[in-house]
């Protein structure tokens, strides 16, 4: 069995669709918000990956969420690029529509909520107003292209009958791709899976469209509810990078993706993810976000394939697959080394960028060599991890404030002193402030030089490596009037990287100022 597509051709049964939403689900989270720069490199990134649908963000919430949509769509060359909008939204499906014009590959994804909670008590509509906008929605997004997907917000909870009625109305007005998300992840696998084998048993037209799966991690099912929605099927898969998203997050794509990979006796699907790329994926959104993996994440955590046990040392020596189902390299991972010293050049280091998956510019380059030599004078040894890390931070886009210098004076007799140097605005501004410990006195001069009225919300130092000449990692979490942004910083000097971490979280609540989100905004 096959299905055409008009973004796809013939669509195999066998072949799942990735469409990654980690530029518009993802970035609702709080404290993700992503400037334009940021969203190009990450669509980049997803390309390269594999994915074959960016849903890049939703056009009508604001100028700099158009902008970035289309943008993306202008750089984006072989993926399908996607744009949000309301099925009763006119305005919302012209601004897609608008936005997503200049992609070679393009499509609108409507939506509206079916389920009985939802159309009372967020909609205030009755069923047969819901019914009208489905269709009037699909209509108006094939004014604009051809590949057009609804979805059933709160589908999982939406009762049988209706949401049948709702799927065969948004077919019949130009809907091919049709997407049943588990919006507040309610749903268990059985429910799932039976979910989608009952629309394609009594739809009609549903043998001729792709039907997506959607699944939020409340009760840590996603993937599995994804998998489950495969087996019923479901041959499009909507996830995110490292698993982020509203609340607890989305189906993970490195997880479904590899699961798909090592079990393929269960889930006999071919998918055109490049999986070792997946790891570098996950760092550099771990980067622009300043939210790092938890330790123990499926396969992109740091433990992920780490053996302390002495049975599983044993085992693993003898023969890998012992306790290892798939290898580390299989998604991107390399044995940490040591890598250059002071003595290296600059052609070393470009090279062990490239093998550590960067693609810089000359000028970022140059400006990591800098960093680097600095740190190679301060350390004994320097690691893969040290390199990431430096690289990581100059690879930020500081767009109105940028960290100089930083001069010290504390100790335990007297107030610290901090004497800051900040470019705001390509100004170059200094203060010097006292405070309680040095890490006090660098904030309070970070204030005098760019008053803000965000508070101090989180502040966590962590070592990149090992030893006592290890990089401070440190993170910075900054709240204002109910948003929360993180930060990042690395640095030899604690406080310094301290002070990038508080001056990368400044930017992007600076960006996240500009964001307005619409009503009902969800999926």
């Amino acid at each position: 069995m096959s299905i055409e597509h008009p973004s796809f051709g013939r669509i195999d049964d066998d072949r799942v669709i990735i469409f990654d939403t980690t530029l518009r689900d993802g970035e609702q989270s709080p404290g993700f918000s992503m400037n334009l720069d940021e969203k190009l490199r990450m669509a980049k990134a997803l390309e390269e990956l594999g994915v074959d649908v960016i849903e890049a963000g939703f056009p009508v919430a604001s100028p700099g969420d158009f902008e970035s949509v289309q943008r993306i769509a202008e750089t984006v060359k072989e993926a399908v690029v996607c744009g949000l909008a309301r099925s009763g939204g006119k305005r919302d499906i012209e601004a897609a529509g608008e936005a997503i014009a200049p992609a070679k590959r393009r499509r609108i994804h409507n939506f509206i909520s079916t389920s009985p909670l939802h159309m009372k008590y967020k909609l205030r509509m009755e069923p047969e107003t819901v019914l009208d906008l489905i269709a009037s929605g699909n209509q108006a997004a094939r004014q604009f292209t051809d590949d057009v997907q609804w979805s059933a917000e709160d589908g999982s909870r939406t009762e049988p009958d209706f949401l049948c009625r709702c799927v065969e109305v948004a077919i019949k007005n130009g809907a091919n791709t049709i997407n049943i998300p588990d919006t507040v992840g309610f749903a268990t696998p059985d429910e799932l899976q039976a979910i989608f084998a009952m629309l394609r048993e009594r739809v009609p037209g549903a043998e001729n469209v792709v039907f997506s799966t959607h699944n939020h991690n409340d009760l840590g099912l996603a993937v599995a509810n994804t998998a489950a929605a495969l087996a019923g099927g479901a041959r499009q898969i909507e996830c995110t990078i490292n698993g982020i998203g509203e609340r607890a997050g989305n189906a993970a794509l490195e997880e479904i993706v590899m699961a798909i990979r090592t079990r393929h006796d269960k889930l006999a699907f071919k998918n055109n993810i490049e999986t070792p790329r997946l790891l570098s994926v996950s760092r550099m959104l771990a980067n622009i976000t300043s939210f790092d993996v938890q330790p123990n994440k499926a396969i992109v955590g740091r433990n992920a394939f780490a053996h302390e046990s002495g049975i599983h040392q044993d085992g693993i020596l003898k023969n890998a697959a012992t306790y290892e189902i798939m290898t580390p390299e299989s998604v991107g991972w390399t044995k940490t080394s040591l890598v250059l010293g002071k003595h290296s050049g600059r052609a070393a280091f470009r090279d062990k960028l490239k093998a550590l998956g960067y693609d810089l510019d000359d000028v970022t380059v140059q400006q990591a060599f800098e960093r680097f030599k600095i740190l190679a004078d301060q350390k004994k040894t320097v690691f893969d991890d040290d390199i990431r890390a430096l690289v990581d931070d100059e690879t930020r886009d500081h767009e109105r404030i940028k960290f100089v210098s930083l001069e010290l004076v504390s100790g335990s007799k007297h107030p610290a002193q901090a004497t800051l140097e900040l470019n705001v605005d390509s100004e170059v501004r200094q203060a010097q402030v006292t405070g309680n410990g040095p890490v006090d006195a660098a904030f309070r001069a970070i204030q005098e030089i760019f008053p803000h009225d965000a508070t101090l919300a989180l502040f966590s130092v962590a070592a990149v490596t090992e030893g006592t000449d290890a990089q401070a990692r440190t993170t910075v979490r900054l709240e204002e009037n109910g948003k929360l942004v993180d930060g990042q910083g690395a640095d030899a000097d604690t406080v310094v990287s301290a002070v990038r971490a508080y001056v990368h979280a400044l930017n992007k609540l600076l960006v996240k100022r500009t964001r307005a989100e619409p009503e009902a905004l969800s999926a």
